[in-house]
């Protein structure tokens, strides 16, 4: 599994315009190696759709054709600018928690980044990166997450029992935002800054006409066997529970649905309708319409859900790893059929609610005031001593999964249990024989008559455990690929 997250940006205080292209090429490049390896677009098939019986339908990407700056760090990830972001996508990880680290530490990779590319810019200037999903002016920009899936498990059954769960689930993976989309809706405050934005319940597009399931068939693995489920409907959050359960509970469900375990979905009548309304709710009690004529609340949704997944582990025995999930699930449920604002200081949208309350309190402000907008966006900004969410946790007031020394180590090494250590030790050992790199393959100049293409194709090889000895044996590059083919 893997996240991606683009991040806002905006330049302050330059006497010149500084377009958001320009300074998200600034903050990448600052990231860049003095060397050309290129990011690997022969893979790269984002119009392929899950629903089309032709296997490969589309052309790939030229790299050429983007003109996007690319690079692709020691630990694994890669940072490019996409659209008008800069953009971190986290190397492949194994587990959720794996997951946190490695996104905090594309959070201070590109906190640093911009910092350093403001020097760039004429005196007084600076650029701002934002961990949130909208501009407040209408536009939005994705933290979508990624999961390996058993092809085998039929695509109208991922859509059927995963749409609720992502209708739902917002009570702990909204990072919050004020007022709405609608302008025909009072939404003070809600818990999603993403949910307005979706307009269609499948589909492959993610900036216009946005799906609640996206059906892009790009797996980065073989794709006989493999299909990436491309989740485009989250937040990009900040406190560790909440993006542990994002990436977590879907892992879950997704083992369940590959083990046959899964209950009959519930269908909801209107799904778009369902995700608005539910986000707009803060209680999680709104009734939403099903099929059947019945009704159900998020709330209920995710108990259902947690309630299977709770069976299906107890029968088959759980990792230390799910068990996690599983308890913080729970948690984060009970809390929120309690009194969900108690989540502050665990998920994102009750932690920014209850500071938000707090100015209103303090300075009488009515939810539209112009100041609440400001701490709203502060509240994802990502320099520790600015940023308020930052803030909140420096003084103790934010629940941590992982320690900042974890992290740290993250900003520079690949997890050790998927391909990523593979690329990762590449780069470190021989970053100046790599001429391009993809998710699934590397293409290296082994001073032969031809560069030389390494197949990565299944993301739980070229581990640490599986390849380490054959880097201790190797004295150069060649010798390392006679021992890879031998």
């Amino acid at each position: 599994m893997g996240l991606e997250t683009e991040y806002g940006i905006t330049v302050v205080g330059s006497p010149v315009e500084v377009n958001p292209v320009l300074a998200s090429s600034l903050v990448v490049a600052s990231r860049r190696h003095d060397d050309d390896i290129s990011w690997d677009y022969s893979e790269e098939h984002p119009l392929r759709d899950a629903r089309d019986d032709v296997p490969d339908p589309h052309e790939p990407l030229a790299a050429d054709d983007l003109g996007l700056t690319n690079t692709v760090l020691d630990n694994g990830a890669r940072f490019y600018v996409d659209h008008a972001h800069p953009e971190y996508s986290t190397p492949e990880v194994a587990t959720a928690l794996d997951a946190v680290t490695w996104d905090r530490a594309g959070d201070r990779i590109v906190a640093d980044a911009a910092a350093q590319a403001s020097r760039s810019l004429p005196e007084g200037g600076t650029i701002l990166v934002h961990k949130n999903n909208t501009d407040g002016k209408g536009a939005a920009y994705g933290a979508h997450e990624n999961h390996l899936v058993a092809r085998s498990v039929p695509f109208a059954d991922l859509v059927h029992q995963l749409t609720p769960l992502f209708v739902s689930r917002s009570i702990y993976a909204g990072s919050g935002r004020l007022g709405s989309e609608f302008r025909d809706r009072a939404v003070p405050f809600q818990l999603s800054q993403r949910a307005d934005f979706f307009e269609a319940p499948v589909g492959l597009e993610t900036t216009l006409r946005r799906p609640i399931i996206n059906t892009r068939d790009e797996p980065h693995a073989d794709p006989a066997r493999w299909r990436r489920l491309h989740v485009i409907t989250g937040d990009a959050t900040q406190a560790d529970t909440a993006t542990l359960l994002r990436v977590g509970v879907t892992d879950l469900v997704l083992g369940m649905l590959e083990d046959g375990a899964a209950p009959a979905p519930i269908r909801l009548a209107d799904p778009v309708e369902s995700f608005h309304l539910a986000s707009h709710d803060l209680t999680g009690r709104l009734p939403l319409a099903r099929r059947s004529g019945a009704t159900v609340t998020a709330l209920e949704l995710q108990r259902h859900y947690q309630a299977a997944v709770s069976r299906w582990l107890e029968r088959r025995g759980a990792t230390t790893a799910q068990a996690d999930v599983l308890a913080r699930w729970d948690e984060v449920l009970t809390i929120a059929e309690d009194e969900p604002r108690d989540l502050d200081g665990i998920v994102d949208w009750a932690t920014k609610l209850a500071l938000l309350e707090r100015y209103r309190e303090r300075d009488g402000l009515d939810w539209d005031h112009p100041r609440l907008a400001l701490i709203d966006l502060q509240f994802h900004d990502l320099r520790p001593d600015k940023g308020l969410f930052h803030r909140l946790e420096a003084a103790g007031r934010v629940r941590r999964l992982v320690d900042d020394d974890t992290v740290a180590r993250a900003r520079i090494q690949p997890p050790a249990d998927t391909r990523a250590w593979f690329r990762g030790r590449m780069l470190q050992r021989f970053r100046d024989e790599v001429v391009a790199v993809g998710w699934d393959a590397m293409i290296v100049d082994a001073g032969r008559r031809s560069y030389t293409r390494i197949p990565m194709i299944d993301p739980r090889r070229g581990t640490r455990a599986h390849v380490e000895d054959l880097f201790a044996r190797a004295a150069d590059l060649r010798e390392l690929l006679d021992l890879l083919t031998g």
